[in-house]
């Protein structure tokens, strides 16, 4: 796209009308905004006018993004896919966007999210049911349910997802998408989620490498984030080519406990390991001797709901998705004592993991342990379903704050899309891109005709 636009084949107006026409055909089965931005077509004519002069203003100029509705963009209301959030306009963007807007991207809209981020079927109090574009009757996951139908859709190519035990890389997993969860801090958040001490914003697209060219523009340092890393002002797709040969990369099998994958997700990663393996890696079976992160991402997981539903109003907490007072109720009752004790066995966790990385430069596991729900499906038991049907693979990352990427990976026997994960050593983002753009040079894949 940018290339068109810099030999004058497009112009970002062009662009954002035939996404427009694509929204307006395909959104309404979908489900994936939670509002449109009325001042897209505004931003893509000055953008493209400064084509027309040469002049582009960043790496991103014309490009059309959406922007999760977690995420706070400027004139717009950030509702959290809740009913018990405001309707007043937010006055800032948040960093994320700041640094989409300042690369040139043309922002399309807000998409849909679970409420408060909370759980991985996709849908939530306020905007209903959002579909998969691959099959109407099934989930996109979440929490960035939008922004995985919107990018399986073709409405535009890069978008915004957050991810805080794996709300980037599940709904990219069963969307057939590229979804990357950077080390924690890489890229500022501000305000903080109800799951800030997990919590990380990514890229969802549908290449490696646009994933690494939006990680660019998103990944700056922001004042209001006091938790983001230095500034780094580099073009991820720097050396993204690279390769990995010579590299050590260890299939794990257990990321602390009993974590189910189906024959699907089981073929997904020998395949990935043969590919790597051609490629020149050394891969072989590992045993992180991990802790039970099952048990302490619960903790997290419940803690966190707790405080958000004691922090609302009686009368507005009736308005909640009834899952979520289910799971503080189950999980938010403990001591102190308790909470403490989750957070020493997570930097145990951390822990092994850094070991591990000190003979391992890459990771391998599943995504996902299968296939995704129907999307009508009643979310039942939510407490067992995190550890078993939605996030058993994902939510370590979180935990022990390593770069972790989702990749396509064929399709799955039912049709639907199939994938790996990768995961790195806390900081390096760059072994990620560089493994997963070698596992899509290797085996391309192919977006149905989702028409």
């Amino acid at each position: 796209m940018l290339a068109a636009f810099a030999r004058r084949q497009l112009t970002p107006v062009d662009v954002l009308q035939a996404v427009t026409e694509r929204v307006v055909r395909l959104n309404p089965g979908l489900n994936a905004f939670a509002v449109m931005n009325p001042n897209a077509l505004q931003a893509a004519g000055e953008s493209a006018s400064r084509w027309q002069a040469g002049r582009p203003i960043g790496m991103l100029d014309g490009v059309p993004c959406t922007v999760k509705d977690l995420v706070d963009l400027g004139g717009f209301p950030t509702r959290r896919g809740s009913r018990t959030t405001s309707t007043d306009p937010v006055p800032d963007d948040a960093p994320m966007v700041m640094g989409l807007r300042a690369a040139g991207a043309v922002i399309l809209g807000k998409t849909t999210t679970t409420e408060f981020g909370w759980k991985s079927p996709g849908d939530c109090p306020l905007h209903g049911i959002t579909r998969n574009p691959w099959n109407q009757a099934y989930t996109t996951g979440g929490s960035s349910s939008g922004a995985g139908a919107a990018g399986a859709a073709g409405f535009g190519p890069l978008h915004i997802g957050t991810d805080a035990g794996g709300s980037v890389r599940i709904p990219a997993a069963w969307c057939g998408l590229v979804g990357l969860k950077p080390t924690y801090g890489r890229i500022p958040q501000w305000p903080a989620s109800a799951f800030a001490s997990v919590s990380c914003a990514g890229p969802m697209t549908r290449t490696v490498r646009d994933a690494a060219l939006m990680l660019s523009a998103m990944a700056r340092w922001d004042l209001r984030d006091p938790f983001c890393l230095p500034d780094d002002p580099r073009d991820w797709t720097d050396g993204i080519e690279a390769g990995v040969a010579g590299m050590t990369i260890g299939v794990l099998n257990n990321p602390g406990f009993d974590a189910p994958v189906d024959p699907d997700g089981i073929a997904a990663v020998e395949r990935a390991a043969a590919l790597l393996a051609d490629a020149g890696a050394y891969v072989e079976q590992v045993d992180a001797n991990l802790p039970d992160t099952s048990a302490v991402f619960g903790r997290v997981w419940g803690a966190a709901l707790s405080r958000l539903v004691a922090g609302m109003p009686s009368q507005m907490a009736g308005l909640l998705d009834p899952g979520i007072r289910e799971v503080a109720g189950a999980l938010g009752g403990m001591t102190a004592i308790e909470f403490m004790d989750s957070e020493a066995t997570r930097a145990n966790a951390a822990h092994a993991m850094a070991r591990l990385h000190q003979r391992y430069d890459l990771v391998l596991c599943p995504t996902v342990p299968a296939g995704p729900p129907l999307a009508d499906a009643p979310t039942l038991d939510p407490v067992r379903a995190l550890w078993t049907q939605w996030a058993p693979w994902t939510f370590t990352f979180n935990l022990t704050r390593q770069p972790a990427i989702s990749v396509p990976m064929g399709r799955r026997t039912d049709g639907l899309p199939n994938s790996v994960q990768i995961a790195a050593a806390q900081f390096r983002d760059d072994l990620v891109l560089r493994a997963a753009r070698t596992i899509e040079l290797a085996q391309p894949f192919e977006m149905a005709d989702l028409d």
